[in-house]
């Protein structure tokens, strides 16, 4: 394993090194040290390296992400990998605002709590949160799946398109063309799986299934009040 102290080495150089590794590359396993709240760490990243980040991350940590497996042993700010394209990204605390926003593949998990917005715009990525999200989560989310095992704040799935969002606890309320769907027996199938690839213990027949009313597709001069 290749450790990098951000104490000691600017955070550029490690990004540069992370970037120019070739595709045959056996420096696959990284772990960096003394984070202290950095922002852009490991962004961009195309291997399937394995990169650990002992400590608490600032804003975008892990963005564009395509293969790598990141894990974060701490907090982290604002858009948690943001835009990612596949691969995983795992934070083991609390993660801010926009976690997952515009994801377009790949599996990110929190452990912890995630702040308002979480999977804005998603496009396909599966995002699990093992406690709670904050307000407007989901908003505009187009494709993938938002798992929470808590609770959901104000306006969950508002202006959603297709994606799919399964919550086990309270909902505060839900945004506009968002209402409860069924839940049948292949939904939880499928939760289940989402839960155990993301290694989050919880009961999948203890969900609920939230999706698009499709009201919203087409602007309608009858519904304006609701746009």
């Amino acid at each position: 394993m290749i450790t990098v102290d951000l104490a000691a080495a600017p955070l550029r150089d490690l990004n540069r090194r992370l970037h120019s590794l070739p595709a045959n590359t056996n420096e696959r396993a990284w772990r960096i040290t003394n984070p202290k709240g950095a922002h852009n760490i490991a962004v961009g990243l195309t291997q399937g390296i394995e990169v650990t980040i002992d400590g608490h991350v600032g804003y975008y940590c892990a963005g564009m992400n395509q293969r790598a497996h990141v894990t974060v042993n701490g907090e982290c700010g604002w858009g948690i990998a943001e835009n990612m394209m596949s691969g995983v990204v795992r934070v083991k605390g609390n993660a801010s605002q926009a976690a997952g926003a515009t994801g377009h593949g790949g599996l990110l998990v929190i452990e912890g709590d995630a702040g308002a917005r979480c999977g804005i715009s998603m496009k396909g990525i599966d995002i699990v949160v093992g406690g709670s999200v904050g307000h407007m989560s989901a908003f505009m989310a187009q494709a993938g799946h938002l798992v929470v095992s808590g609770d959901a704040g104000p306006a969950l799935g508002d202006s959603i398109y297709e994606a799919v969002l399964y919550v086990q606890g309270r909902v505060a309320s839900l945004g506009a063309d968002c209402i409860e769907k069924e839940m049948t027996g292949a939904h939880q199938a499928a939760l289940a799986r989402l839960l155990e690839q993301a290694e989050i213990t919880a009961d999948a027949t203890r969900f609920r299934r939230y999706g698009s009313a499709r009201k919203l597709y087409h602007f309608h001069t009858d519904h304006a009040d609701a746009y």
